[in-house]
C-alpha cells in the first residue's frame, strides 16, 4: 500500500511539473503596410507607437481565461454495476491561439509605425528594430 501511495504521489508531481513547461515560441508579425500611417505626423506616430506598445505589453501578460475548478460527484454504470464517481478539476486552459493572433497583428502594426516613422525621418524611430532586422 505504501508503494502505491508513493507511486501515485510521484506520478501526480510529474504531471504538475510538466504542465508548466509549455512555451508560446516566437510569433511572426502580420503584414501591415506602412502606408496605413502615411497621414500621421511624427508626434502622432509616437502616440500611436506608445498605444500599440501598451497593448502588446498587456496582451503578452494575458493568460487564457478558461479555467475549471471544483469537484464533481456522480454515479456511473459499467461492466461491474453501478458505482460512485468523484472527479476533481483544477487548472487553466493552455489555448492561447486568440492571444497569439492578437499579438501577431499588434507586432505588424508596430513594425508599420516604425517603418512609416523612418520614411518621415522621425527621431523616435532611431534604434528601433522591426521584425527580421
Amino acid at each position: 500500500m505504501k508503494n502505491l501511495t508513493t507511486a501515485s504521489l510521484l506520478a501526480a508531481a510529474g504531471i504538475f511539473g510538466l504542465s508548466g513547461c509549455a512555451t508560446s515560441g516566437n510569433l511572426t508579425p502580420q503584414y501591415v503596410p506602412p502606408s496605413t500611417y502615411q497621414g500621421y505626423n511624427c508626434e502622432s506616430l509616437v502616440q500611436e507607437y506608445n498605444r500599440v506598445e501598451r497593448y502588446v505589453e498587456g496582451t503578452s501578460k494575458q493568460r487564457s481565461t478558461l479555467s475549471t475548478s471544483g469537484v464533481g460527484v456522480g454515479i456511473s454504470a459499467g461492466r461491474w454495476g453501478i458505482s460512485p464517481n468523484i472527479s476533481f478539476g483544477v487548472g487553466q486552459s493552455n489555448d492561447n491561439k486568440a492571444r497569439d493572433a492578437k499579438l501577431s497583428r499588434l507586432y505588424g502594426e508596430r513594425d508599420a509605425i516604425v517603418q512609416s516613422a523612418r520614411i518621415q525621418r522621425c527621431s523616435f524611430a532611431n534604434g528601433l528594430k522591426v521584425y527580421g532586422e
